[in-house]
């Protein structure tokens, strides 16, 4: 038994997890943590930091490669894949080591071990040292997600794998064959295409990042297309066939050859053997029905967020914006719900792709007549400068009413995007909007001459 009961009681130490946890401090809330590893969570650990590093390695690369455009003369680079594994580790410690520090400082009391749902308020904790009980006045349940697979790709870690495994490969693989191009999938296929391995991209659906604009998402096929990557979409894959020296992938009446199967078909709940068969909490194909104002499960007391809640984007600042409702609904009995169409969404390839809002075609199935405008970055003078003048900017209004949506694909469009994040948040009219003076010369001008256009008069 723990030596007194805390105020809440945290299993998951990733991004939902931790940030309830860190969050809590500002209500004067007591904390126990558990997880069975680090606190970080998939993110972290082995997921968005370590990709993000991967693609940045890839960035350096391409622009050492590409040096001669501008002017600079230097020889061809040449990859280091050890240092540059070693980076990408010395990246996810450094961060590791710095949260650790934090729930320290913030008074979070960590527990080492894996935990399961004992009752109402309580969580058992097994570690190699034995079990303890935990009591808390409410319970957050953030066990996040994992890798999933298909039939006939069982995961051996080497030949086929997911990206818990290709984000540790000790050595460059030379034809990687991606199943599945959603956002996991062309940010594999992107930084292995400019770092010189042959990719191929098989996508099942009719476009990849399914769910995205149509549109953009064409363009960053189109993109990573010119580099070398291949994509095989609106098409299905047999089962693998894994020899000694590599595996071949059915499709069609072809077979394709390579060296490692890289699956990324997306990720499943973590609910299962947590103790939820005896709450009162609701499945979803095993991820967890929560009040999404206040993130609290049929099980009073019981709260849930990240990756395993039932109908919500698997992205680390969801968990963190969750985490905080869960904690504020404990903590004073209000809501603080998250605005899901705000939520911005980004593909870490090169161009980035990103999003915030709501699509065409789902303004459609909500029976909204919307209007759409935009604007290439082939004339803007920041993005031409850069050398990566290709990609728009498309905002997307209800006819007479506020901007909904919108995507960009472009150089930044990670950082851009938080710029009409707001005016879909605040729900702004595109001629509101529109007022707002850009600096010249930046990539953001993109952004203010679609929403000049979507207000009726535009510039250039």
């Amino acid at each position: 038994m723990h030596d007194e009961a805390v105020d809440i009681v945290i299993v998951g130490g990733g991004p939902g997890g931790y940030a309830a946890a860190l969050y809590a401090h500002n209500f004067g809330l007591s904390v126990a943590l558990v997880d069975n590893e680090r606190p970080g969570g998939t993110c972290l650990i082995r997921g968005c930091i370590p990709a993000k590093q991967w693609l940045h390695i890839a960035e350096v690369y391409s622009t050492v490669s590409h040096a001669a455009e501008f002017g600079v003369v230097t020889s061809q680079p040449q990859l280091d894949w050890s240092a540059a594994l070693a980076k990408k580790n010395q990246t996810v410690e450094g961060l590791v080591r710095g949260l650790t520090g934090l729930l320290k400082k913030r008074g979070v009391d960590v527990v080492e071990g894996f935990g399961v749902l004992a009752g109402p308020g309580k969580v058992e904790v097994a570690s190699n040292e034995g079990s303890m009980l935990l009591e808390g006045r409410s319970v957050i349940l953030a066990t996040g997600s994992h890798a999933r697979t298909i039939p006939g790709y069982d995961i051996d870690g080497t030949r086929i794998v997911t990206s818990d495994h290709a984000l540790d490969w000790p050595e460059q693989p030379r034809r990687v064959g991606i199943i599945g191009g959603g956002v996991i999938g062309c940010e594999f296929a992107s930084f292995l295409t400019d770092l010189g391995s042959e990719v191929q991209v098989f996508e099942m659906l009719d476009q990849i990042i399914p769910g995205s604009d149509p549109e953009t998402a064409k363009a960053l096929q189109r993109q990573l297309q010119r580099r070398g990557a291949k994509f095989h979409v609106g098409v299905g894959v047999g089962p693998a066939e894994v020899g000694p020296s590599g595996v071949s992938i059915p499709v069609g009446d072809e077979k394709i050859s390579v060296d490692v199967a890289l699956v990324s078909v997306g990720r499943g709940p973590n609910t299962e053997g947590v103790g939820l068969e005896s709450t009162k909490v609701e499945l979803d194909r095993g991820f967890v029905n929560v009040d999404p104002n206040t993130m609290q499960t049929a099980e009073p007391g019981l709260y849930a967020v990240g990756d395993i809640v039932a109908g919500t984007p698997q992205l680390a600042h969801v968990g963190f914006a969750e985490g905080i409702a869960a904690v504020t609904h404990i903590a004073t009995g209000e809501t603080q719900p998250v605005n899901y169409d705000a939520i911005p969404r980004v593909t870490y390839t090169h161009p980035e792709v990103a999003e915030v809002g709501i699509t065409q075609a789902q303004a459609a199935e909500r029976g909204l007549d919307v209007e759409t405008t935009k604007h290439a970055f082939n004339g803007v003078g920041r993005a031409i400068i850069q050398g990566q003048n290709q990609g728009h900017v498309k905002v997307i209004a209800d006819k007479g009413g506020p901007i909904v949506g919108a995507s960009v694909i472009g150089p930044q469009a990670g950082e851009m995007i938080h710029e009409l994040m707001y005016f879909v948040g605040w729900e702004a009219l595109s001629s509101e909007a529109a007022t707002f003076i850009h600096a010249h010369p930046t990539l953001s001008e993109a952004v203010g001459e679609t929403l000049m256009s979507a207000a009726g008069k535009s510039l250039h």
